[in-house]
Protein backbone atom coordinates (compact mmCIF):
# COMPACT_ATOMS: atom_id res chain seq x y z
CA UNK A 1 0.00 0.00 0.00
CA UNK A 2 1.71 3.31 -0.88
CA UNK A 3 1.63 5.70 1.94
CA UNK A 4 1.65 8.94 1.44
CA UNK A 5 5.34 10.06 3.29
CA UNK A 6 5.47 12.67 5.83
CA UNK A 7 8.82 14.57 7.13
CA UNK A 8 8.18 16.21 10.19
CA UNK A 9 10.87 19.08 11.98
CA UNK A 10 11.12 19.10 15.69
CA UNK A 11 13.50 21.85 16.37
CA UNK A 12 13.20 21.19 20.26
CA UNK A 13 14.77 24.18 22.40
CA UNK A 14 16.05 25.86 19.56
CA UNK A 15 15.87 29.39 17.53
CA UNK A 16 14.67 32.55 17.85
CA UNK A 17 11.36 34.70 16.71
CA UNK A 18 13.17 36.03 14.07
CA UNK A 19 15.10 32.71 13.11
CA UNK A 20 12.18 30.46 13.68
CA UNK A 21 10.57 33.51 11.52
CA UNK A 22 13.36 32.79 8.83
CA UNK A 23 13.58 29.06 8.67
CA UNK A 24 10.08 28.98 8.45
CA UNK A 25 9.91 30.74 5.54
CA UNK A 26 12.51 28.71 3.58
CA UNK A 27 10.49 25.27 4.36
CA UNK A 28 7.14 26.86 3.33
CA UNK A 29 9.41 28.19 -0.21
CA UNK A 30 10.74 24.93 -0.96
CA UNK A 31 8.29 22.10 0.77
CA UNK A 32 8.23 19.49 -2.24
CA UNK A 33 4.84 18.35 -3.33
CA UNK A 34 3.33 14.90 -3.07
CA UNK A 35 4.38 14.83 0.66
CA UNK A 36 3.01 16.27 4.15
CA UNK A 37 6.07 18.29 5.52
CA UNK A 38 5.58 19.77 9.23
CA UNK A 39 7.70 21.99 11.94
CA UNK A 40 7.17 22.11 15.09
CA UNK A 41 8.45 25.01 16.92
CA UNK A 42 8.99 26.05 20.48
CA UNK A 43 5.65 27.12 21.94
CA UNK A 44 6.10 30.72 22.46
CA UNK A 45 7.36 30.99 18.61
CA UNK A 46 4.36 28.79 17.29
CA UNK A 47 2.25 32.39 16.49
CA UNK A 48 5.25 34.07 14.51
CA UNK A 49 5.64 30.52 12.74
CA UNK A 50 2.36 30.23 11.53
CA UNK A 51 2.43 34.08 9.69
CA UNK A 52 5.43 32.38 8.31
CA UNK A 53 4.67 29.74 6.96
CA UNK A 54 1.36 31.88 4.84
CA UNK A 55 -1.01 29.80 3.16
CA UNK A 56 1.70 27.39 2.24
CA UNK A 57 1.23 22.76 2.92
CA UNK A 58 3.28 23.30 5.72
CA UNK A 59 1.79 21.83 8.86
CA UNK A 60 2.29 23.51 12.00
CA UNK A 61 2.89 21.07 15.24
CA UNK A 62 3.77 21.32 18.66
CA UNK A 63 6.55 19.59 20.75
CA UNK A 64 4.30 18.99 23.63
CA UNK A 65 0.96 19.94 25.21
CA UNK A 66 -0.78 18.55 28.44
CA UNK A 67 -3.77 16.44 28.70
CA UNK A 68 -6.60 18.41 30.86
CA UNK A 69 -8.85 21.17 28.94
CA UNK A 70 -7.79 24.53 30.88
CA UNK A 71 -7.89 25.07 34.81
CA UNK A 72 -4.78 25.82 37.30
CA UNK A 73 -2.22 24.11 35.50
CA UNK A 74 0.97 26.08 35.66
CA UNK A 75 2.90 26.61 32.64
CA UNK A 76 0.58 24.12 30.72
CA UNK A 77 -0.66 23.87 27.44
CA UNK A 78 -3.86 22.80 25.94
CA UNK A 79 -4.84 21.38 23.20
CA UNK A 80 -7.61 23.61 22.62
CA UNK A 81 -5.03 26.28 22.85
CA UNK A 82 -3.15 24.71 20.41
CA UNK A 83 -5.63 24.10 17.81
CA UNK A 84 -6.46 28.11 18.05
CA UNK A 85 -3.09 28.60 16.90
CA UNK A 86 -3.44 26.76 13.90
CA UNK A 87 -1.22 23.65 15.13
CA UNK A 88 -2.68 20.43 12.91
CA UNK A 89 -0.37 17.59 15.00
CA UNK A 90 1.18 17.40 18.64
CA UNK A 91 4.19 15.19 19.85
CA UNK A 92 3.91 12.45 22.28
CA UNK A 93 6.19 10.37 23.96
CA UNK A 94 9.48 12.19 22.50
CA UNK A 95 12.62 10.20 24.51
CA UNK A 96 13.65 13.57 25.76
CA UNK A 97 10.25 14.12 27.38
CA UNK A 98 10.52 10.06 28.94
CA UNK A 99 14.06 9.99 30.03
CA UNK A 100 15.41 13.52 30.61
CA UNK A 101 12.05 15.38 31.44
CA UNK A 102 11.11 12.24 33.72
CA UNK A 103 7.80 11.55 32.06
CA UNK A 104 5.79 7.97 32.71
CA UNK A 105 4.31 6.35 30.08
CA UNK A 106 0.82 7.27 31.64
CA UNK A 107 1.00 10.60 31.08
CA UNK A 108 2.10 9.99 27.79
CA UNK A 109 -0.87 7.65 26.88
CA UNK A 110 -2.94 10.52 28.76
CA UNK A 111 -1.54 13.06 26.56
CA UNK A 112 -1.87 11.09 23.20
CA UNK A 113 -5.39 10.44 23.97
CA UNK A 114 -6.13 14.13 24.37
CA UNK A 115 -4.28 15.15 21.86
CA UNK A 116 -6.35 12.69 19.19
CA UNK A 117 -9.78 13.15 21.17
CA UNK A 118 -8.76 17.25 20.22
CA UNK A 119 -8.99 16.16 16.27
CA UNK A 120 -5.24 16.76 15.47
CA UNK A 121 -2.39 14.38 14.76
CA UNK A 122 -0.48 12.55 16.89
CA UNK A 123 3.28 11.87 16.07
CA UNK A 124 3.59 8.92 18.58
CA UNK A 125 7.06 8.24 19.49
CA UNK A 126 8.41 4.93 20.85
CA UNK A 127 12.39 3.57 20.80
CA UNK A 128 14.77 1.62 22.77
CA UNK A 129 17.74 2.94 24.83
CA UNK A 130 21.55 1.53 23.89
CA UNK A 131 20.98 -0.86 27.05
CA UNK A 132 17.88 -1.88 25.96
CA UNK A 133 18.66 -3.12 22.43
CA UNK A 134 22.19 -4.49 23.62
CA UNK A 135 20.25 -6.98 25.66
CA UNK A 136 17.90 -7.83 23.22
CA UNK A 137 14.83 -5.47 24.63
CA UNK A 138 14.14 -3.30 21.48
CA UNK A 139 10.67 -4.98 20.42
CA UNK A 140 9.20 -5.31 24.13
CA UNK A 141 10.11 -1.97 24.67
CA UNK A 142 8.56 -0.41 21.55
CA UNK A 143 5.37 -2.96 22.02
CA UNK A 144 4.88 -1.56 25.96
CA UNK A 145 5.15 2.47 24.10
CA UNK A 146 3.38 1.01 21.49
CA UNK A 147 0.23 0.40 24.12
CA UNK A 148 0.20 3.40 24.72
CA UNK A 149 -2.42 4.23 22.06
CA UNK A 150 -5.35 2.65 22.70
CA UNK A 151 -7.58 0.39 19.66
CA UNK A 152 -9.98 3.44 19.53
CA UNK A 153 -7.78 5.84 18.50
CA UNK A 154 -8.45 4.26 15.13
CA UNK A 155 -8.19 7.44 12.21
CA UNK A 156 -4.93 6.18 10.19
CA UNK A 157 -4.81 9.61 9.16
CA UNK A 158 -4.36 11.14 12.03
CA UNK A 159 -1.81 8.77 14.12
CA UNK A 160 1.71 8.54 12.89
CA UNK A 161 4.61 6.60 14.82
CA UNK A 162 7.79 7.40 14.85
CA UNK A 163 10.47 4.94 15.87
CA UNK A 164 13.56 6.71 17.37
CA UNK A 165 16.31 4.88 18.86
CA UNK A 166 17.24 6.62 21.66
CA UNK A 167 20.88 5.35 21.13
CA UNK A 168 20.87 7.53 17.79
CA UNK A 169 19.74 10.63 18.67
CA UNK A 170 21.72 13.75 18.60
CA UNK A 171 24.78 11.28 18.58
CA UNK A 172 26.08 11.44 15.10
CA UNK A 173 25.41 7.00 14.77
CA UNK A 174 22.00 6.40 13.32
CA UNK A 175 20.57 2.76 12.70
CA UNK A 176 21.42 1.29 9.75
CA UNK A 177 18.95 0.98 6.78
CA UNK A 178 18.15 -2.45 7.48
CA UNK A 179 17.69 -1.60 11.48
CA UNK A 180 15.45 0.53 10.89
CA UNK A 181 13.50 -1.36 8.89
CA UNK A 182 13.65 -4.44 11.30
CA UNK A 183 12.08 -2.22 14.11
CA UNK A 184 9.33 -0.65 11.27
CA UNK A 185 8.39 -4.03 9.84
CA UNK A 186 7.82 -4.79 13.56
CA UNK A 187 5.71 -2.13 14.56
CA UNK A 188 3.47 -2.06 11.42
CA UNK A 189 2.99 -6.15 12.50
CA UNK A 190 2.61 -5.25 16.47
CA UNK A 191 -0.56 -2.39 14.98
CA UNK A 192 -1.19 -5.27 12.98
CA UNK A 193 -2.18 -7.36 16.32
CA UNK A 194 -3.80 -4.50 18.01
CA UNK A 195 -5.92 -2.72 15.72
CA UNK A 196 -5.83 -4.45 12.40
CA UNK A 197 -3.70 -5.15 9.30
CA UNK A 198 -5.85 -2.49 7.47
CA UNK A 199 -5.32 0.04 10.20
CA UNK A 200 -1.72 -0.76 10.56
CA UNK A 201 -1.21 -0.59 6.67
CA UNK A 202 -2.34 2.53 6.36
CA UNK A 203 -0.18 3.75 9.74
CA UNK A 204 2.99 6.22 8.99
CA UNK A 205 5.83 5.04 10.59
CA UNK A 206 8.65 7.56 10.39
CA UNK A 207 12.27 7.09 11.16
CA UNK A 208 13.56 9.50 13.97
CA UNK A 209 17.44 8.92 15.28
CA UNK A 210 19.99 11.31 13.11
CA UNK A 211 18.51 11.21 9.82
CA UNK A 212 20.19 13.73 7.14
CA UNK A 213 20.37 14.09 3.62
CA UNK A 214 23.25 11.59 3.76
CA UNK A 215 21.53 8.72 4.72
CA UNK A 216 18.01 10.10 4.26
CA UNK A 217 17.05 8.53 1.06
CA UNK A 218 18.83 5.10 2.15
CA UNK A 219 16.41 5.08 5.14
CA UNK A 220 13.21 6.52 3.49
CA UNK A 221 13.52 3.48 0.52
CA UNK A 222 13.02 0.85 3.26
CA UNK A 223 9.21 -0.45 3.21
CA UNK A 224 8.26 0.51 6.04
CA UNK A 225 9.97 3.97 6.28
CA UNK A 226 7.69 6.15 5.80
CA UNK A 227 9.27 9.80 6.45
CA UNK A 228 11.50 10.79 9.42
CA UNK A 229 11.03 13.00 12.51
CA UNK A 230 14.08 15.59 11.96
CA UNK A 231 16.03 16.83 14.96
CA UNK A 232 19.29 19.05 14.52
CA UNK A 233 19.03 18.68 10.19
CA UNK A 234 15.45 20.59 10.79
CA UNK A 235 17.15 23.78 11.71
CA UNK A 236 18.65 24.85 8.58
CA UNK A 237 16.13 24.99 5.60
CA UNK A 238 18.52 23.62 2.99
CA UNK A 239 19.44 20.38 4.90
CA UNK A 240 15.74 19.94 5.81
CA UNK A 241 14.43 20.36 2.60
CA UNK A 242 16.96 17.87 1.43
CA UNK A 243 15.44 15.10 3.48
CA UNK A 244 11.81 16.18 2.50
CA UNK A 245 13.23 15.50 -1.32
CA UNK A 246 14.70 11.87 -0.45
CA UNK A 247 10.83 10.98 0.60
CA UNK A 248 9.68 11.50 -3.18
Amino acid sequence: MARKPFVAGNWKMNTTKASASELARGVAAGAPDGMDVGVAPPFVYLDAVREALGSSRVLLGAQDCYFEKNGAFTGEISVEMLKDLGVKFCLTGHSERRHVIKEPGELVAKKAKAIYNGGLIVIHCVGEKLAERDAGKTFEVVQKQLEELTPDMNDANRIVIAYEPVWAIGTGRNATDQQAQEAHAYIRGAMAKRWNKDFADRVRIQYGGSMKPENAKGLMSQTDVDGGLIGGASLKSDSFLAICKAAI
